[in-house]
């Protein structure tokens, strides 16, 4: 699930998904970050979801996908869209 916040000229882009599923740690990466896992693994938030925030520029589109335990991969089905192996935000 995407969640995002209008700053002035960028965007808060907010990754979430449930603490439980998949098991073990989780990253979202992208090509905002390298497609670096290290730089955004979700944390757990007081919900009980796990998140992680990343400030893009206003009115841009991103590829993401996350990465989990075992070199997993996987897409949000909440995008919002795929380019066939990606997930797609629209800031």
């Amino acid at each position: 699930m995407l969640e995002r916040k209008r700053l002035k000229g960028r965007t808060q882009v907010t990754f979430v998904l449930p603490a439980d599923s998949p098991d073990g740690p989780v990253s979202v990466v992208g090509d905002f970050n390298d497609w670096n896992p290290a730089v955004h693994p979700l944390q757990v938030r007081g919900d009980g979801m796990r998140a992680a925030t990343v400030v893009l520029p206003a009115r841009s589109v991103h590829s993401f996908r996350y990465l989990g335990t075992g070199d997993h991969w996987f897409d949000d089905d909440r995008a919002d869209g795929h380019d066939g192996s990606n997930s797609r935000v629209n800031t």
